[in-house]
């Protein structure tokens, strides 16, 4: 158990972070299988700042991992699923709208 009292899920080879992602996950399962969405991805990661060398030093990029990204009805959907919004969490969500406008970003509660 974390700090927010979030519980560690496994199911279909995936670790969630929360029972709620893990429902999500099914729910989203669902929504697949019924044809209502496709292409259901898993822990997406994405690039927010590239890696650079400062000084002789390698500096590692910024990535944000989303918990889905699927496409419904002609769009590229990617989900956060929070219980909590942490700082980290709301900075890095400002730079991926910024660097990703054509996603459509949701933060699932």
């Amino acid at each position: 158990m974390n700090k927010y009292n979030a519980r560690k899920t496994e199911i279909d080879g995936y670790t969630f972070d929360s029972k709620k992602e893990c429902q999500r996950y099914k729910d989203l399962r669902l929504l697949e299988f019924a044809g209502e969405i496709t292409d259901l991805t898993v822990h997406p990661k994405f690039v927010l700042q590239s890696g650079f060398m400062w000084h002789d030093k390698k500096i590692q990029p910024i990535t944000y991992s989303a918990d889905f990204m699927y496409q419904e009805d002609g769009n590229t959907i990617v989900e956060d699923v929070k219980g909590i919004q942490t700082q980290l969490f709301r900075v890095k969500a400002k730079m991926f709208k910024k660097l990703y406008p054509e996603l459509d970003f949701r933060i699932v509660k």
